[in-house]
């Protein structure tokens, strides 16, 4: 608990606030977490026991057992998160971080939530997915007043089905979603359950985008569809943590969808069946092998799998341009276009001009082009041999056999034995088989050319 900053007291953490001392005495005490480190599980120490998720580049919220309910306290407020070092990001989100802590509670579960609004403007909470009591759904105007500033609301409700679900607001929902407000959600099965198998590792994070100008620090709320940074938990590869696991173990990854498109989750290696979504566990008839899934806009999705193939694996969003960081929409595609004579007069003028993208992009990744301040590459991240050429929605899966059980640290580049790596050439080439059927056909009688003669000729 030593990664966690427990404040003195509940009054001291609120004293900025409207709340009365009378009721800052009955408020658990506000946990914040803002480090960007992948924190390890957090154990039950009350409650029903189960075996606790981790958040990919995030935290699990602490709770309080006050007569038989599990009382958490959330704190809505401006922070900044570093999407990768170097990279940091004024937004909004939860207990000092966005994407905000995870919340893990069991099936049966009397859940109360304390949610104090330390923003400049009034916010509610909706929990994704929940089954409850209308007036705890969180919709602002519909289901209960919005949370003024400087004021704590309560949301009390059972959590009455297993599941993968997520929190965000439902008031000013374009901008305080785009600024980063969200968090995961999961209820764990309180006995064995028929469509949930035991797993060894459970992970889960949430999608989200962003359209940050190079150089500042704030997300433009406005934009609907040109985002420029594409990231898990608010995260962009390289700074996004590796996924370790112990060579077959069975794995559960949760993802949810909080961007303004649709992303197919690829993993490399291995085949995974979808076994939940934010409506509940599937039926087992339902499920097949794939590699991708499809994860719309609002949408949760829930994979498992059994990591048998040892080494380092990707995994990543399949859209091409969202495994890359910041970069202008307007780039005219200069492939095959040689203007080595206009660069040099160019240089005459502007020393540091860099010719871009007439070879293609990979040299990008190499480039050591000046950049504006607190801004991150847009192909970055260097493996065992060579730069990897990726940023936004990119990580990977490590599979290791002297992977220790519940050991979550990254255990460094995998060594492929002898004779299984991809290899250069050097002997010699065969022909192609389509030049020596060319050269057999010249040997032969001169090719036949027909050409139009207008409308009706021959």
């Amino acid at each position: 608990m030593h990664r966690r900053k427990f404040f003195a007291g509940a009054a001291t953490a609120m004293a900025a606030t409207a709340v009365s001392k009378v009721a800052m005495a009955a408020l658990p005490e506000p946990v914040i977490q803002a480090r960007p480190d992948t924190m390890p599980p957090l154990a039950p120490n009350s409650g029903r026991p189960y075996n606790p998720v981790v958040t990919l580049n995030g935290w699990t919220l602490p709770w309080r057992m006050n007569n038989g309910v599990k009382e958490f306290h959330l704190v809505a407020e401006p922070v900044v998160r570093e999407m990768v070092p170097g990279f940091k990001i004024n937004m909004w989100g939860y207990n000092g971080q966005s994407p905000g802590p995870t919340i893990e509670v069991v099936e049966g579960d009397r859940v109360r939530l304390f949610v104090t609004n330390k923003l400049p403007e009034h916010t509610t909470v909706h929990w994704h997915g929940q089954r409850l009591p209308n007036g705890m759904d969180g919709v602002g105007g519909l289901n209960q007043k919005q949370i003024p500033v400087g004021k704590t609301f309560v949301y009390e409700f059972v959590a009455r089905r297993p599941g993968t679900f997520m929190y965000h607001p439902h008031a000013d929902e374009m901008t305080q979603m785009a600024m980063g407000m969200m968090g995961f959600w999961v209820t764990h099965p309180k006995a064995k359950h028929p469509l949930i198998d035991e797993v060894q590792r459970d992970f889960c994070f949430l999608l989200n985008a962003y359209d940050i100008d190079p150089g500042s620090m704030t997300p433009k709320i406005m934009t609907m569809l040109d985002f420029n940074l594409w990231s898990w938990n608010s995260r962009v590869f390289p700074g996004i943590d590796t996924l370790n696991v112990r060579l077959n173990d069975k794995v559960r990854i949760r993802v949810g969808n909080l961007t303004m498109t649709n992303h197919p989750i690829h993993l490399h290696g291995h085949e995974f069946v979808v076994t939940g979504t934010d409506g509940g566990t599937t039926p087992r008839s339902s499920r097949w092998p794939e590699v991708t899934t499809d994860v719309a806009v609002g949408q949760m999705r829930q994979v498992e799998f059994v990591a048998d193939e040892e080494g380092d694996w990707a995994f990543h969003c399949h859209k091409s341009h969202h495994t890359m960081n910041a970069m202008g929409h307007d780039v005219p595609t200069m492939i095959g276009v040689d203007h080595r004579g206009l660069v040099r007069k160019i240089m005459k003028a502007v020393p540091d001009y860099m010719v871009m993208g007439e070879r293609g992009m990979a040299d990008m990744g190499e480039m050591e082009m000046a950049l504006p301040d607190n801004t991150a590459p847009m192909m970055t991240g260097t493996g065992p041999y060579g730069p990897v050429e990726m940023g936004g929605m990119f990580t990977t899966l490590k599979v290791r056999r002297d992977q220790k059980p519940g050991d979550y640290k990254d255990p460094g580049w995998y060594r492929q034995p002898p004779g299984t790596q991809a290899f250069e050439w050097t002997g010699t080439l065969p022909e192609p088989a389509r030049r020596q059927a060319a050269v057999a056909s010249d040997s032969g009688s001169a090719a036949r050319v027909r050409k139009p003669h207008g409308h009706g000729g021959h």
